[in-house]
């Protein structure tokens, strides 16, 4: 059973986070909070460091320096424990297409340690529409069917922090709006927080409570994406990425 977590707490606390290969330098003192009942857009063009940050919150990558808390447990120390917390799901993370739906539920199920598997897949199933394809393997799905079986993958712990890498890259429009209600609903009924990247601004507008600009490593700009292209002087949340992406040092503070 987890343990109480004061609601204070924040789901995910990321500390002056440093991630460096030689000379080269992925992630440069990135600092953030993920509250609960949050999600919270991770932003950047390519190469800025969203996946390595990620990976790091993941603890599939070492920070060279800095601190990542998951649920207020120090990763570095109680590696297990924390990520307890969390999962992940990315279009380019498909579940082992050899196993059916059920079976790759099982699976993880199995890995994450989820108590009483058979009726936690079957909630599972019910809730992503999926019961009419528990026994056909991921492989032969549709692009939209395997991200719904991947994002009941991501729910079987009941993650407090939940990740999520270009979720609805390559779903249509249909399919797409009904992936961010689930995760918008997810994230309103639950105690738990997301950390969300796209490149979708439209997207990113509609289902983030605060984005995060990340740019060559660091963190530019933060706030609500509703507001903040206007507070740099910018008409869409789409001309200030294209900013961020092209002339990062037009929008640094002096």
């Amino acid at each position: 059973m987890k343990p109480e977590v004061s609601p204070s707490t924040p789901v995910l606390a990321v500390r002056e986070l440093r991630k460096a290969y030689g000379d080269t330098v992925a992630v440069d003192g990135v600092s953030f909070e993920v509250a609960r009942n949050e999600i919270v857009g991770l932003l950047g063009p390519n190469g800025a460091g969203k996946t390595t940050t990620i990976n790091m919150v993941l603890g599939v990558l070492e920070p060279t320096a800095g601190s990542i808390h998951i649920q207020g447990v120090d990763l570095a120390r109680h590696r297990s424990q924390a990520l307890e917390f969390t999962n992940f799901a990315a279009v380019y993370a498909p579940l082992p297409g050899n196993l059916t739906v059920v079976q790759n539920l099982r699976y993880f199920g199995m890995i994450y340690g989820v108590r009483d598997i058979a009726t936690r897949i079957e909630q599972l199933l019910k809730e992503f529409d999926l019961e009419r394809f528990r026994d056909t393997k991921c492989g032969v799905l549709s692009s939209g069917e395997q991200t719904r079986v991947a994002l009941a993958k991501a729910m079987l712990n009941r993650p407090s922090l939940l990740l999520l890498d270009e979720p609805t890259a390559s779903l249509d429009p249909a399919t797409a709006r009904d992936i961010r209600a689930r995760i918008k609903d997810f994230t309103a009924k639950g105690t738990g927080g997301v950390l969300w990247t796209s490149h979708n601004m439209y997207e990113v507008e509609e289902v983030c409570d605060r984005v995060l600009f990340v740019s060559r490593g660091k963190v530019l700009l933060q706030g609500n994406p509703r507001t903040l292209p206007h507070e740099h002087g910018k008409q869409s949340l789409e001309e200030l990425f294209i900013t961020v992406a092209r002339e990062p040092l037009a929008l640094e503070h002096p």
